[in-house]
């Protein structure tokens, strides 16, 4: 069974910066696309950005410029790298990977992981 595991997520102050990753593990899977979404309290889930296989990255506008998302093909992980935090970046950070494993292919999501930026 395929599970994604996110880590890094803490309490950062504004201007500051942190860095998540997110590892999928199991056997038998091919991994597409990868990403990262938000959810804030009272708000719908936003996407913050996503890569594809070959690198190719899209983020979301609020975050353009200051975010760098990244993966690692060999180590089944991808990363966020976010700088220059402020207050509206608080929310619960979630990992997304589309993922075929044996005949399936669907969206798996990790668990979540908060994201704290103090004023």
């Amino acid at each position: 069974q395929v599970q994604l595991v996110e880590s890094g997520g803490g309490l950062v102050q504004s201007g500051g910066s942190l860095r998540l990753s997110c590892a999928a593990s199991g056997s038998g899977f091919f991994i597409y696309g990868m990403g990262w979404y938000r959810q804030a309290p009272g708000k719908e889930r936003e996407l913050v950005g996503s890569i594809s296989r070959g690198g190719t990255t899209n983020y979301g506008d609020s975050v353009e410029g200051r975010f760098t998302i990244s993966r690692d093909n060999a180590k089944n992980t991808v990363y966020l790298q976010m700088n220059s935090l402020v207050l509206e970046d608080t929310a619960v950070y979630y990992c997304n990977a589309d993922i075929q494993a044996l005949t399936i292919r669907r969206e798996y999501w990790g668990q979540g992981t908060q994201v704290t930026v103090s004023s």
